[in-house]
């Protein structure tokens, strides 16, 4: 069948506008795709921003540092939801413009934190400080409490030392006693029957006044104390072993005694020692020579 020439060039024209009309909806649909693209490009560097904006502030969350229970509780609740919010984000459930909001809201509450844990920690250090003032203060007072009573144990030692009394002036002789009770002084050993050692106590204003026993100790050539004359043990309160005593009024002033030792046996030539003891303290002392 042949078609007229005026129905062909219609045909022609149709196809013409087609054509131009799916070229111009093929460029359309190329330019819608083109945007799409570049939309989903800008969403997902979006999304992977924030991503990486959650890890950091993840992070922060980390570095915060308390040894307060209940905060510590609270923060690892944080953490968690940001861990939530970031699968959210990377998968698509959750918009970036929702996230963006929670992790503000996340990043207020952790600039909270901050500001809380900052407080407290200047609190702990004026706490440690007034403490580190505190325990130097005890310190002080302990060691001013320990030098009043090491002065007041020095005191107490100086006036007990002061207390005893002292005995000046040591002299001994040797006796020689005749039939008829005569005495007569000797420096021969073999005809010494009684000694007497003399001495003088000096004033001594704060020693106790009233009665008191003084001891005497003779120590022998060879080191020994002579026993007592009468062979009986004589000893101080205190256990020392003396020769003889004698008991004496002291009224805090000078004053001159002797005490007598009768020796129990022959006494041997040589130097002797003779000690006067108040108590168990020897308070003075002398030497004398025998022939």
């Amino acid at each position: 069948m042949n078609l007229q020439p005026r129905v062909l060039y219609a045909v022609i024209v149709v196809l013409v506008v087609g054509c131009a009309v799916l070229a111009y909806q093929l460029l359309q649909q190329n330019e819608t795709v083109a945007v799409i693209e570049e939309e989903k490009e800008v969403l997902t560097d979006e999304r992977d921003q924030l991503t990486a904006e959650l890890e950091d502030l993840k992070f922060s969350y980390d570095t915060l540092k308390t040894e307060n229970e209940v905060m510590l509780a609270e923060i690892a609740e944080q953490r968690k939801e940001i861990d939530r919010l970031i699968r959210n984000v990377r998968s698509g459930k959750k918009s970036v413009s929702s996230a963006k909001k929670e992790a503000e809201t996340l990043r207020s509450i952790m600039k909270g934190y901050v500001a809380t844990i900052d407080s407290l920690n200047q609190l702990n250090q004026a706490l440690m400080g007034e403490n580190e003032t505190m325990r130097s203060t005890v310190e002080t007072v302990q060691q001013e409490k320990q030098n009043l009573l090491e002065r007041q144990q020095n005191m107490e030692q100086i006036i007990t030392t002061g207390k005893v009394l002292s005995a000046s002036s040591v002299s001994a002789q040797g006796l020689r006693i005749s039939d008829s009770g005569h005495q007569r002084e000797t420096d021969r050993a073999g005809k010494t029957d009684m000694l007497k050692v003399c001495f003088s106590l000096t004033e001594n204003r704060i020693a106790e006044s009233g009665r008191r026993e003084l001891y005497l100790q003779i120590v022998a050539p060879g080191g020994r104390i002579l026993p007592p004359g009468n062979g009986s043990s004589g000893s101080t309160p205190g256990g020392e072993q003396v020769s003889a005593s004698r008991g004496i009024d002291y009224a805090n002033q000078r004053l001159d005694a002797c005490i007598f030792y009768t020796p129990s046996a022959a006494l041997n030539p040589g130097t002797y020692k003779a000690y006067i003891l108040d108590g168990d303290q020897r308070i003075g002392s002398g030497e004398f020579v025998l022939r």
